[in-house]
């Protein structure tokens, strides 16, 4: 095979008005175009748990206040939405799923490229910038990387897919911190600064890699009318609506916003909430109990994932939100081992929230799929808004205090569970797609090929009895 001849067949352009096998790709063919894209899931986590552990390590360093320090949060996040509705929602519409992963990764690259000399420099403003280039780079990842992993294999098993994927970006969430207390605050600020330099550009060669990995391999394009065509299977035709009558979309992506901002909250605060109400824990041991509390998060969704392949995703997640209320509220005015107890598990149950909102939400949209992930990942910028409240509220109060930021607009983020469980038209296309049977039978085409063939059949025997 010629040079031309690679390079045409892994061409990053798919047509969205054909439907492909796609759409009703078993378990085992959806297998390695899953574990591809989780490699994805784990890079942002581990991006995302950096994050938090830098958020604390700029305030020692340069001498920064809890409220600034949240600019990391607010440029990460706040480029969420420019990329999911913007750019990287544009390449997903118009060339496909492979395009816009390669494009994110790209962009990642850059930015920690960009990183390297903003830490040089010891500019916040300078690494600021860069964590927003990065935020581009892996809001146009999960602009493409959530709804891939809900459609790729059999719609039944949507939710239990994603948040087994999404367990791997909890498990990056727990190695960061990790990292960040043996190499950020273990040395002198000097050394330390070097070595997040070093990190970054680490980072920069494994994404660029990887991104030439997805050029060359040859995963499913999955097109709108591969996702129309499953939403007619299953029952749940709310394609025929316009988009901008698809209003579970636009409340689940408002749950979003809600629910990740107050995820952001808490966890960029965690080692300031340990500092404020165990003083004689230092930055080192409260990113290590970081770590475990992240540790919890992804087994959660482990944990999650399996609860689901028995109840339905709906109702797990109703319990699951509920718990975080319940226990995130006792943190406001418990201290020491008993509050931090009560973030340890409240991060436990927020686990499964995020990719099982980005499931439900995507239900039955059929045609609308691509243009609907940008909304739900549009959400994730609630992790640039409610981290600044709650610094404010830290700073004028204390850490614990500011954890009633968090625990409203948990509650805000409630009202779509609630929705999702007791209202028929949010209920209905979640359960139609729970009892699919696409993916687990034969293939379409498979069928019409047999009929095809039968047909032939009698025309034969016809024919040889009219001579």
């Amino acid at each position: 095979m010629g040079f031309k001849e690679f390079v045409k067949r892994r061409s990053l352009k798919a047509k969205d008005d054909q439907r492909t096998k796609a759409a009703e790709l078993t378990l085992r063919e959806s297998l390695y175009p899953i574990c591809l894209v989780t490699v994805l899931f784990f890079l942002w986590g581990f991006s995302y748990g950096l994050l938090d552990t830098l958020n604390k390590h700029f305030q020692n360093t340069l001498n920064i206040t809890k409220s600034r320090s949240s600019g990391l949060q607010a440029a990460y996040f706040g480029a969420y939405p420019l990329a999911s509705l913007g750019h990287a929602n544009w390449i997903l519409r118009h060339y496909g799923y492979r395009a816009t992963f390669i494009w994110g990764l790209c962009l990642y690259g850059i930015g920690a490229l960009v990183a390297f000399p903003c830490i040089l420099a010891k500019s916040f403003a300078g690494f600021c910038m860069a964590i927003f280039i990065i935020g581009n780079g892996l809001g146009s990842l999960e602009t493409a990387a959530n709804p891939y992993i809900t459609v790729c294999g059999p719609p039944r098993y949507a939710e239990i897919r994603i948040n087994i994927s999404q367990a791997f970006n909890g498990i990056g969430t727990v190695i960061a911190p990790v990292l960040g207390s043996y190499v950020f605050f273990a040395f002198d600020d000097a050394t330390a600064l070097r070595n997040v330099q070093w990190v970054y550009i680490a980072i920069a060669i494994f994404v660029f890699v990887l991104a030439f990995v997805f050029f060359i391999s040859v995963i499913p394009e999955i097109t709108d009318a591969d996702m129309a065509f499953q939403a007619s299977e299953t029952h749940a035709n709310a394609d025929d609506k316009p988009f901008w009558k698809q209003y579970r979309l636009f409340h689940a992506a408002f749950a979003q916003f809600c629910y990740t901002g107050a995820q952001i909250a808490i966890a960029s605060y965690f080692i300031n909430y340990i500092r404020d109400t165990q003083p004689d824990a230092n930055d080192t041991k409260a990113a290590q109990l970081l770590a475990g509390a992240q540790g919890g998060f992804a087994a959660g969704r482990f944990f999650g994932s399996f609860v689901m392949r028995y109840v339905r995703a709906r109702k797990v997640f109703l319990v699951f939100l509920t718990l975080c209320i319940v226990f995130i509220a006792p943190s406001i005015t418990q201290r020491g081992w008993t509050g931090m107890s009560m973030l340890y598990v409240t991060l436990f149950f927020e686990s499964i929230c995020f990719p099982t909102i980005v499931a439900l939400g995507m239900r039955g949209l059929g045609r609308h799929t691509k243009r609907g992930s940008g909304w739900l990942v549009a959400g994730v910028m609630g992790g640039a808004a409610v981290p600044p409240l709650t610094g404010v509220a830290a700073d004028a109060k204390q850490t614990a205090f500011a954890m009633v930021v968090p625990l409203c607009f948990f509650v805000m983020a409630l009202t779509y569970a609630v929705a999702v469980n007791f209202v028929p038209a949010y209920r209905d296309p979640a359960d139609a797609f729970s009892t699919a049977e696409v993916g687990l039978t034969n293939h379409r085409d498979d069928e019409e090929s047999a009929d095809v063939a039968v047909i032939s059949d009698e025309k034969a025997v016809r024919a040889e009895i009219e001579s």
